[in-house]
Protein backbone atom coordinates (compact mmCIF):
# COMPACT_ATOMS: atom_id res chain seq x y z
CA UNK A 1 0.00 0.00 0.00
CA UNK A 2 1.17 3.62 -0.78
CA UNK A 3 -0.30 6.04 0.85
CA UNK A 4 0.10 9.67 -0.37
CA UNK A 5 -0.09 12.28 2.42
CA UNK A 6 0.76 15.63 2.05
CA UNK A 7 4.29 15.97 1.72
CA UNK A 8 4.11 12.93 0.32
CA UNK A 9 5.21 10.76 3.35
CA UNK A 10 4.56 7.31 2.16
CA UNK A 11 3.55 4.07 3.69
CA UNK A 12 3.43 0.68 1.80
CA UNK A 13 1.75 -2.62 2.12
CA UNK A 14 3.04 -5.60 -0.38
CA UNK A 15 1.62 -8.72 -1.29
CA UNK A 16 3.78 -11.31 -3.13
CA UNK A 17 2.99 -13.71 -5.64
CA UNK A 18 5.72 -15.83 -7.99
CA UNK A 19 6.15 -15.56 -11.30
CA UNK A 20 8.75 -18.72 -13.05
CA UNK A 21 10.49 -17.15 -16.34
CA UNK A 22 11.95 -19.79 -18.99
CA UNK A 23 15.58 -18.76 -18.18
CA UNK A 24 14.74 -20.36 -15.08
CA UNK A 25 14.89 -16.62 -12.92
CA UNK A 26 11.94 -15.87 -10.88
CA UNK A 27 10.08 -12.67 -10.21
CA UNK A 28 7.65 -11.78 -7.69
CA UNK A 29 4.20 -9.66 -8.28
CA UNK A 30 3.71 -6.95 -6.46
CA UNK A 31 0.43 -5.83 -5.70
CA UNK A 32 -0.26 -2.42 -3.99
CA UNK A 33 -3.05 -0.13 -3.53
CA UNK A 34 -1.99 3.71 -3.65
CA UNK A 35 -3.49 5.95 -1.04
CA UNK A 36 -4.23 9.58 -1.87
CA UNK A 37 -5.50 11.48 1.19
CA UNK A 38 -5.67 14.91 -0.62
CA UNK A 39 -8.76 13.03 -2.39
CA UNK A 40 -10.59 10.93 0.65
CA UNK A 41 -13.65 12.32 1.66
CA UNK A 42 -13.80 10.08 4.51
CA UNK A 43 -17.21 8.27 3.10
CA UNK A 44 -15.71 5.03 4.57
CA UNK A 45 -17.83 3.06 1.65
CA UNK A 46 -14.08 0.88 1.72
CA UNK A 47 -14.84 -0.04 5.40
CA UNK A 48 -18.54 -1.07 4.73
CA UNK A 49 -17.61 -3.18 1.44
CA UNK A 50 -14.55 -4.83 3.13
CA UNK A 51 -16.42 -5.85 6.12
CA UNK A 52 -18.80 -7.78 4.11
CA UNK A 53 -16.57 -9.35 1.73
CA UNK A 54 -15.09 -11.19 4.71
CA UNK A 55 -18.35 -11.83 6.12
CA UNK A 56 -19.34 -15.92 6.57
CA UNK A 57 -21.40 -16.15 4.37
CA UNK A 58 -19.62 -13.48 2.05
CA UNK A 59 -21.81 -10.53 1.59
CA UNK A 60 -24.44 -11.60 4.57
CA UNK A 61 -23.71 -8.92 7.15
CA UNK A 62 -21.91 -5.73 7.33
CA UNK A 63 -19.48 -4.75 10.63
CA UNK A 64 -17.14 -1.98 9.72
CA UNK A 65 -15.24 -3.36 12.92
CA UNK A 66 -13.98 -6.25 10.88
CA UNK A 67 -13.06 -4.02 8.27
CA UNK A 68 -9.26 -4.86 7.33
CA UNK A 69 -9.25 -0.90 6.69
CA UNK A 70 -9.93 1.88 8.21
CA UNK A 71 -10.24 5.37 7.85
CA UNK A 72 -8.87 7.74 10.51
CA UNK A 73 -10.76 10.97 10.69
CA UNK A 74 -11.21 14.63 12.44
CA UNK A 75 -13.51 16.27 10.53
CA UNK A 76 -13.32 19.63 11.68
CA UNK A 77 -9.36 19.88 10.99
CA UNK A 78 -10.46 18.09 7.21
CA UNK A 79 -8.36 15.02 7.80
CA UNK A 80 -9.72 11.41 6.38
CA UNK A 81 -6.63 8.99 6.29
CA UNK A 82 -7.74 4.99 4.80
CA UNK A 83 -4.77 2.24 6.49
CA UNK A 84 -4.81 -0.52 6.17
CA UNK A 85 -4.44 -3.97 8.44
CA UNK A 86 -0.71 -4.92 8.50
CA UNK A 87 1.12 -7.56 10.78
CA UNK A 88 0.19 -8.40 14.18
CA UNK A 89 2.36 -7.01 17.15
CA UNK A 90 2.54 -8.28 20.74
CA UNK A 91 3.74 -5.16 22.37
CA UNK A 92 2.49 -1.41 21.76
CA UNK A 93 5.04 1.48 21.44
CA UNK A 94 6.77 2.71 23.93
CA UNK A 95 6.42 6.16 22.76
CA UNK A 96 4.47 7.98 20.10
CA UNK A 97 5.64 10.94 17.89
CA UNK A 98 3.72 13.89 16.14
CA UNK A 99 3.75 14.81 12.90
CA UNK A 100 3.01 18.33 11.75
CA UNK A 101 2.36 18.24 8.15
CA UNK A 102 0.23 21.52 5.92
CA UNK A 103 0.21 22.98 9.29
CA UNK A 104 -1.72 20.02 10.29
CA UNK A 105 -0.85 17.65 13.47
CA UNK A 106 -1.14 14.06 13.16
CA UNK A 107 -0.68 11.54 16.05
CA UNK A 108 2.06 8.76 14.92
CA UNK A 109 -0.81 6.05 15.57
CA UNK A 110 -3.10 7.39 12.75
CA UNK A 111 -0.53 5.72 9.87
CA UNK A 112 0.17 2.53 11.97
CA UNK A 113 -1.10 -0.73 10.29
CA UNK A 114 0.06 -2.76 13.45
CA UNK A 115 -3.19 -4.57 15.17
CA UNK A 116 -1.58 -4.31 18.72
CA UNK A 117 -3.06 -4.50 22.43
CA UNK A 118 -2.83 -0.54 22.56
CA UNK A 119 -6.22 -0.19 20.62
CA UNK A 120 -8.98 -1.77 18.94
CA UNK A 121 -8.28 -1.53 15.48
CA UNK A 122 -7.59 -4.33 13.21
CA UNK A 123 -9.47 -7.14 15.59
CA UNK A 124 -11.82 -9.81 15.14
CA UNK A 125 -14.85 -7.73 17.73
CA UNK A 126 -15.86 -11.07 18.91
CA UNK A 127 -12.43 -13.53 18.94
CA UNK A 128 -10.33 -10.37 19.53
CA UNK A 129 -8.32 -12.80 16.84
CA UNK A 130 -5.98 -9.60 14.54
CA UNK A 131 -7.11 -8.99 11.04
CA UNK A 132 -4.70 -8.25 8.08
CA UNK A 133 -5.32 -6.94 4.65
CA UNK A 134 -5.42 -9.74 1.87
CA UNK A 135 -6.45 -8.09 -0.64
CA UNK A 136 -9.80 -9.59 -1.05
CA UNK A 137 -8.46 -12.76 -2.41
CA UNK A 138 -10.93 -14.87 -4.10
CA UNK A 139 -11.64 -18.00 -6.73
CA UNK A 140 -11.99 -16.80 -9.01
CA UNK A 141 -9.46 -13.44 -8.58
CA UNK A 142 -10.89 -10.00 -8.80
CA UNK A 143 -9.58 -7.21 -10.98
CA UNK A 144 -9.03 -4.85 -7.95
CA UNK A 145 -9.73 -4.97 -4.38
CA UNK A 146 -12.75 -4.68 -3.56
CA UNK A 147 -12.16 -1.14 -1.02
CA UNK A 148 -10.92 0.06 -5.02
CA UNK A 149 -13.76 -0.46 -6.61
CA UNK A 150 -16.05 1.32 -4.46
CA UNK A 151 -14.00 4.31 -3.98
CA UNK A 152 -15.49 6.68 -6.44
CA UNK A 153 -12.78 9.78 -5.78
CA UNK A 154 -10.09 7.50 -6.54
CA UNK A 155 -8.45 7.88 -3.44
CA UNK A 156 -7.42 4.59 -3.78
CA UNK A 157 -5.92 3.07 -6.86
CA UNK A 158 -4.67 -0.32 -7.16
CA UNK A 159 -0.95 -0.63 -9.16
CA UNK A 160 0.65 -4.47 -9.78
CA UNK A 161 4.47 -4.44 -11.15
CA UNK A 162 7.15 -7.54 -11.08
CA UNK A 163 10.33 -7.29 -9.38
CA UNK A 164 13.38 -10.09 -9.42
CA UNK A 165 13.31 -12.55 -6.37
CA UNK A 166 15.82 -12.33 -4.36
CA UNK A 167 17.60 -15.57 -2.99
CA UNK A 168 17.89 -13.93 0.30
CA UNK A 169 14.56 -12.80 1.03
CA UNK A 170 13.21 -16.51 0.19
CA UNK A 171 15.78 -17.71 3.53
CA UNK A 172 14.76 -14.92 5.31
CA UNK A 173 10.93 -16.34 4.41
CA UNK A 174 12.04 -19.57 5.81
CA UNK A 175 12.98 -18.34 8.78
CA UNK A 176 10.04 -16.23 9.37
CA UNK A 177 8.01 -19.92 9.84
CA UNK A 178 10.83 -21.56 11.54
CA UNK A 179 10.29 -19.13 14.30
CA UNK A 180 6.52 -19.10 14.46
CA UNK A 181 6.88 -23.45 14.46
CA UNK A 182 9.33 -23.10 17.02
CA UNK A 183 7.41 -20.44 18.97
CA UNK A 184 4.19 -22.41 18.81
CA UNK A 185 5.31 -26.08 19.13
CA UNK A 186 8.85 -25.36 21.00
CA UNK A 187 12.22 -26.07 19.55
CA UNK A 188 12.89 -29.83 20.44
CA UNK A 189 9.54 -30.41 19.15
CA UNK A 190 10.64 -29.23 15.68
CA UNK A 191 13.86 -30.09 15.44
CA UNK A 192 12.46 -33.78 16.43
CA UNK A 193 10.18 -33.21 13.30
CA UNK A 194 12.89 -32.09 10.90
CA UNK A 195 14.94 -34.92 11.75
CA UNK A 196 11.86 -37.60 11.04
CA UNK A 197 11.39 -35.69 7.88
CA UNK A 198 14.96 -35.74 6.75
CA UNK A 199 15.50 -39.62 7.69
CA UNK A 200 12.04 -40.43 5.83
CA UNK A 201 13.04 -38.27 2.95
CA UNK A 202 16.14 -40.55 2.52
CA UNK A 203 14.96 -44.10 3.08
Amino acid sequence: MEVLLPKRLHQKIKVKGVVSMNNGSKKKIVKQIRIDTDKCNGCRACEVVCSAFHSTPKYSSNNPARARIRVHFEPLKNIFIPVYAGPYTEAECMGRDKYIIDGKEYDECLFCRASCPSRDFFKEPNSNLPLKCDMCEDDPPLEEPMCVQVCLVDALTYEEREEEMEEEEKLDELEVGLESLVKKYGLDKVADTLTRMSISKRS
